[in-house]
């Protein structure tokens, strides 16, 4: 077997010790080490049996399985352990296997009982419930029950369990980043974006902290004022259609110098017909001259507009992981809306992610609400990214769907070299 390298975070969770606990942020290496752990373990110790729970698991995939199975080839030991399905079984007796908790009972967890470990993943999500029925349950001579997590509140059961009073028989660490000698490159740019944008996030997601009820707003990165835009700017639309109450929005934007987003006009109104939508666009200046996409889910609206005034209006993109695409790059720039978009700045300081009632955790879920003149915004800029990511304004230009304004030519690629004739 390969040497097993341990962080020395993690050196006090070698000793034995009833409960053993680690908890942190992303990014720390909590999971690596227990897997690895559990492997180490089940190659030296005949018949150690290991169980990996967490509250739901509705296959296979939503486990660990995968991590052990990396531990297992990166240890060396492909050839000593069987790897099926469902279960891991080595050579020397040893087993692994993968358990949801919440579909237990008193009668069904009792399965358990001799196993060696119990490992809990994902441990802030464990409710009380499935402790109850776990602890016990747990009680062969010498077992342990593991836990690793990022902390959401002081009063889940897993913080109270292990981080609240003093428990006997117990190792709890914290774990960070910080802590992980092999800390992946690929996380930090999104950790120092979350460092420089959004403190709290950054604390919750990164450094441990529990979450604040404030972490749940979607857009801190965003300032009321007013720009200067260039001279050769390019002006992106975006609509959203109005259904029943909701209004109709919207706006207009331009991209700065690949970091900042200025909207500088808006227009909000409920109970707009389709034949008056061209004089309310009309009040965005200058709309119909420019790139402009629109709620999709009306295209027979669309069609109308581009008979009427609109001809580069087109359907915005729809689909799975559209919104958290749109939301993504739009936290990643620097938004600047001027102090008439009154609708947008109320929307920008109150668009969030549901919490989960029961739990009060913050879901990865934007709410419903508040989001008209944001969903506007995410159809404007859809052009710029692909998943989040910008795309290089010479495939921008090239996009033979982006038609500029008859009064303006490109001269070369760079949009630096736009000039007006």
């Amino acid at each position: 077997m390969a040497q097993l390298d341990i962080p020395a975070v993690f050196a006090p969770l070698l000793q034995p010790a009833r409960y053993k606990g680690a908890y942190g942020g992303r990014g720390s290496g909590k999971s690596h080490f227990f897997a690895g752990y559990a492997v180490a373990l089940m190659a030296t110790k005949p018949n150690f049996r290991v169980v990996c729970v967490r509250e739901i698991q509705n296959s296979i995939k939503d486990s660990v399985k995968q991590l052990i199975e990396d531990k297992i080839a990166q240890l060396g030991l492909s050839a000593f352990f069987t790897i099926t399905d469902q279960e891991i079984r080595g050579r020397n007796g040893s087993l692994c296997i993968f358990r949801g908790l919440q579909n237990h009972t008193a009668a069904s967890i009792k399965s358990l009982e001799g196993f060696d470990v119990a490992w809990i993943e994902e441990a802030q999500t464990i409710s009380q419930m499935s402790l109850d029925l776990l602890t016990p349950t747990i009680r062969k001579d010498g077992s342990e029950i593991w836990a690793s997590w990022n902390p959401v509140s002081e009063t889940d059961p897993i913080d109270a369990m292990l981080r609240g009073d003093e428990r006997d028989n117990a190792v709890v660490v914290l774990a960070n980043w910080s802590d992980n000698p092999y800390f992946p490159e690929a996380l930090r740019e999104d950790m120092n974006r979350d460092r420089e944008r959004n403190p709290d996030k950054y604390a919750h997601v990164w450094e441990g902290k529990y979450q604040s009820l404030s972490e749940a707003r979607i857009f801190r990165n965003w300032r009321v004022g007013e720009v200067e835009p260039p001279a050769r700017v390019i002006w992106y639309g975006g609509v959203d259609f109005g259904f029943a109450n909701d209004p109709t929005a919207a706006l207009r934007c331009c991209l700065i110098e690949n970091k900042t987003l200025y909207v500088d006009h808006e227009a909000f109104e409920v109970g707009v017909p389709t034949d008056a939508l061209p004089v309310f666009l009309a009040r965005i200046p200058e709309l119909h001259k420019w790139p402009c996409n629109a709620d999709s889910a009306r295209p027979e609206t669309i069609d109308y507009l581009q008979r009427h005034g609109f001809p580069r209006m087109r359907g915005a993109r729809k689909g799975k992981g559209s919104i958290e695409d749109g939301i993504s790059f739009l936290q990643g720039l620097d938004i600047v809306v001027n102090p008439r978009c009154i609708n947008l700045i109320r929307e920008l300081g109150s668009y969030a992610y549901e919490i989960d009632k029961r739990t009060g955790a913050i879901l990865p879920v934007p709410e419903d609400a508040n989001n008209h003149g944001i969903d506007a915004l995410r159809y404007a800029v859809e052009r710029l990214h692909r998943k989040g990511k910008l795309i290089p304004m010479d495939v921008v230009l090239d996009d033979d769907l982006l038609q500029r304004p008859p009064d303006y030519r490109a001269e070369a690629r760079e949009p630096d070299d736009w000039k007006v004739v």
